[in-house]
């Protein structure tokens, strides 16, 4: 595809600052700000149970809403309360002490990409009747930096008052933080915590169906007596009726774009690559701190896996907080390599062209698209 603009350039005048650039921020972020941010992104600040919208098509979408209702329900209730409304999905007794009631007191949401389960994962942490102190929503990386930052015994302590985890993409293909993780959450059940997780698929299996259920609860081991399984059925909601990507601008448009726009960055691709190198991937939500758009001149496919993984989770942290993103050069469903879209990583890949696409959409308005 062509890398000539679709639209003519902004004809209005050219702000005199110029341009952030994300090279040029080298965030540090405290552990306490690692606490204090595990609540649903902005993208999902405003999602409510009411405001998915099921397929009719896919009976199990308004299920998982109906199960998820009454499990936050359950979760609402004052600690050792003793009435039936305390138990969850019909199981467990009165929790004394804040001590784990038996029976499932988790719940996993088992899905492809762009079902919504990250929108039904924060509704779950919103509906949840408790202060903002007392919950938490975070990826799976984004727990492992915690673990990292503060000690396994420290990240106990923190987080076994809570009444509930929310754990997005929670990561199959790391054995070790796999069980590093899976340690923590029984530490957490003993206190009384109630999860919720989403996750990828493991490596080698990806070929083999687009639900990681069986492989969740294989891999977290002793905890699967603890999650019920919610199936989520359907095609990717980004896709659904939506026109197809954009093409790229030009990077005269993209330029121009990145100095009219207040807020703006503006770097070449391939030295955003290597920058990405060099800043932690749970920096990366705080290196988009105060950007209000992404500009990128001279897309290219990414050189190797690493260099790919790490640009999936810069296009997470944009994506949650809603940044779009103007480029020049190739379409991003040419950033990966026929090898990595059939490789362990595959749903991770598809998952940032899907993102990213949306992002340019987003984008066109800058432009004067429509």
């Amino acid at each position: 595809m062509s890398s000539s603009s679709p639209s003519p350039a902004p004809s209005g005048p050219i702000a005199d600052a110029a341009p952030l650039s994300l090279c040029a921020r080298e965030p540090h972020v405290p552990a306490d700000r690692l606490v204090a941010e595990m609540v649903p992104p902005p993208r999902f600040d405003a999602v409510r149970f009411s405001t998915y919208i099921p397929d009719p098509d896919q009976p199990s979408q308004a299920e998982a809403v109906r199960v998820l209702e009454g499990f936050a329900a359950g979760l609402g209730e004052p600690a050792g309360a003793g009435s039936g409304k305390r138990r969850l999905f019909g199981f467990g007794k009165a929790a004394k002490a804040r001590k784990a009631p038996s029976g499932p007191r988790g719940v996993y949401l088992d899905g492809g990409y762009g079902v919504g389960k990250t929108h039904l994962l924060a509704s779950l942490w919103h509906a949840t009747e408790a202060e903002p102190g007392r919950k938490a929503f975070g990826t799976f990386v984004e727990l492992t930096n915690l673990v990292g930052a503060l000690g396994f015994q420290q990240t106990v302590q923190t987080l076994s008052g809570h009444r509930l985890l929310c754990i997005d993409e929670f990561e199959l293909d790391d054995p070790g933080d796999t069980v590093l993780v899976s340690t923590l959450l029984g530490k957490l059940v003993d206190h009384g915590v109630a999860l919720a997780a989403t996750s990828n698929t493991l490596p080698g299996k990806l070929g083999e169906g687009r639900f990681a259920a069986a492989d969740f609860l294989r891999e977290i081991q002793g905890l699967s007596a603890h999650f019920r399984t919610l199936r989520i059925d359907g095609e990717d909601y980004r896709h659904r009726g939506l026109p197809e990507a954009p093409p790229p601008y030009s990077d005269d448009v993209v330029t121009k774009v990145a100095h009219a726009t207040e807020g703006a960055t503006l770097d070449a691709f391939p030295d955003l690559l290597e920058h990405l190198a060099k800043v932690h991937p749970s920096r990366y939500g705080a290196l988009t701190d105060g950007i209000r758009a992404v500009c990128l001149t001279g897309v290219r496919p990414v050189p190797d896996q690493s260099t790919a993984l790490r640009l999936v989770v810069l296009a997470d942290r944009l994506y949650d907080r809603e940044v779009p993103v103007l480029a020049s050069g190739l379409p991003f469903d040419q950033l990966f390599s026929e090898e990595m879209l059939k490789g362990g990583y595959r749903k991770k890949y598809f998952r940032a062209i899907s993102r990213l696409t949306a992002l340019a959409r987003d984008a066109g308005r800058l432009a004067g698209g429509e």
